[in-house]
């Protein structure tokens, strides 16, 4: 990898944004070092203290002019999208800091049993390796709890989006955090080092494959939080109305649809598939504008790269020639050479072997299927090896919880999809193919401390009745 990473603007491509260092395998040694150092005395902090670190984080970032802009910029996202990723990772810092320290401090019992103390102690050093379609957000979800546990962190964020992500990470107190630039060499050096106790990574499955290895080599556990290929059912009494379809529509192309948690496949009931169809297309007509990320009125930027453009236009191409109908959707309010623009597009007509279907398009690309029997359209939603994310839709709340629980997916929407139905509370995560460990939510914070039990069982208490020496307990 060259000596720097130079990032163009998605939407301009040959508008350079910004420079930043490529750390060699001896400059992330001297980040984990750093960070190993500092860490012996952040762990003592009170739990209090270190909750206010974060608290002081978000106020922050949230008064740093510019950010949004930056992001837009670097992402191609649009500037609203920007701001509202920018508003949600204040959000979850100010929660983290308000649930770690409960979530964090040791739990007693003394009964009858005996006396167990269960400890929450921090890893030591996490290495955070972060994608770059919502930078701000995937990072603080891991920095935030790692420093409130105690932790020090090294990040390395996409070399697709470095700027932000550094300017945001000075928020932090000195030597806290420590960042480090570069590709998979530098992500090897970062997450095969001895010193480094725990791995957090979002991520595709080629780049989670290389850092699952090298984390087992050095037998260090890690938080893997992957790629989905997200089902979403429509029952037969699915709402059709204005706001449900605009709420569809944007679940599958927010970001140009390159999120983890997208909506890319939807699964309509057959008597009701050109009814769906038509208010599908009336919802994209209103919602979608392809432009120019820091233009009013834009909600669909380019996609990240030239090779991401090519990938996505080739899968399209793809659809067609297997005899499907592509439609594309929305306005287009910008000049689509000059930068990596690709329109969105619904197919339909195709089968569910179709690259389109079965594979995760991360991109402005959704296939609409139809079924016949509710068996027919489980069993099609959880073939494959993902299982991130998947929605049902019922104007029947109780039917659709009792259809969510058929679903083989660590997070199941009902009558929404995407960023509108997550919530800082509710944990976040992949089965199958699609990673282990949770994100947000109590489960999110406790992956950043290991549980160590101090336990003086009541037969060898004062009082107690004893135990032979080589008995097991009772």
């Amino acid at each position: 990898m060259p000596a720097e990473i130079v990032r163009e603007n998605p939407a301009r491509s040959a508008e350079i944004v910004g420079r930043v260092p490529v750390a060699d395998a001896a400059e992330v040694d001297r980040a984990v070092r750093a960070a190993t150092e500092r860490q012996r005395s952040w762990r003592d902090v009170p739990a209090e203290e270190r909750a206010m670190v974060l608290r002081r984080a978000a106020d922050a970032i949230e008064a740093m002019p510019g950010t949004a802009v930056l992001l837009a910029r670097e992402t191609g996202k649009p500037l609203a999208d920007c701001a509202g990723e920018l508003r949600f990772s204040v959000a979850y810092l100010r929660w983290a800091a308000a649930h770690a320290p409960a979530a964090y401090a040791d739990r007693e019992t003394d009964d009858a049993a005996g006396r167990l103390v269960l400890r929450r102690r921090p890893y030591g050093v996490v290495a955070a390796i972060t994608p770059w379609n919502a930078p701000i957000v995937l990072a603080l979800l891991k920095v935030g709890p790692a420093l409130a546990a105690g932790n020090t962190a090294v990040v390395k964020p996409s070399p697709l989006a470095p700027l932000t992500i550094t300017k945001v990470l000075a928020a932090f107190p000195a030597g806290l955090v420590h960042v480090v630039h570069g590709g998979a060499e530098a992500g090897r050096a970062l997450v095969g080092h001895s010193a480094v106790h725990r791995v957090a990574f979002t991520g595709g499955a080629e780049a989670g494959r290389a850092i699952g290895a090298a984390a087992a080599r050095a037998l260090t556990p890690a938080v893997l939080e992957l790629g989905g290929n997200d089902p979403v059912v429509l029952l037969d009494d699915a709402d059709l109305s204005d706001a449900a379809m605009d709420r569809l529509v944007m679940a599958s192309f927010a970001t140009a649809g390159q999120v983890c948690m997208a909506a890319k496949r939807l699964y309509a009931p057959r008597a009701r598939l050109a009814e769906i169809r038509e208010a599908y297309l009336a919802a994209a007509e209103r919602v979608l504008v392809l432009g120019d990320p820091l233009a009013e009125g834009t909600t669909v930027g380019p996609v990240v790269s030239a090779p991401a453009a090519d990938r996505v236009r080739a899968l399209i191409a793809g659809s067609a020639e297997r005899g499907g109908t592509v439609t594309e959707l929305g306005a287009v309010r910008v000049e689509l050479e000059r930068g990596h623009f690709v329109r969105p597009v619904l197919v339909m007509d195709v089968a569910d072997d179709a690259p389109v279907v079965a594979e995760e398009q991360f991109g402005p690309v959704v296939p609409l299927l139809a079924y016949d029997t509710e068996d027919e359209a489980v069993a099609r939603a959880n073939a494959g090896d993902l299982g991130l994310g998947a929605s049902v839709w019922s104007a029947d709340e109780e039917r659709a919880f009792a259809f969510a629980r058929r679903f083989e997916a660590g997070f199941t929407f009902v009558n929404t999809h995407n960023r509108t139905g997550m919530a800082l509370h509710a944990p976040f995560g992949g089965v199958k193919r699609s990673g282990h460990g949770r994100e947000y939510g109590v489960e999110g914070l406790l992956e950043y401390v290991q549980t160590c039990a101090v336990h003086a069982p009541a037969a060898f208490r004062a009082g107690g009745r004893g135990m032979a020496a080589g008995a097991y307990p009772a």
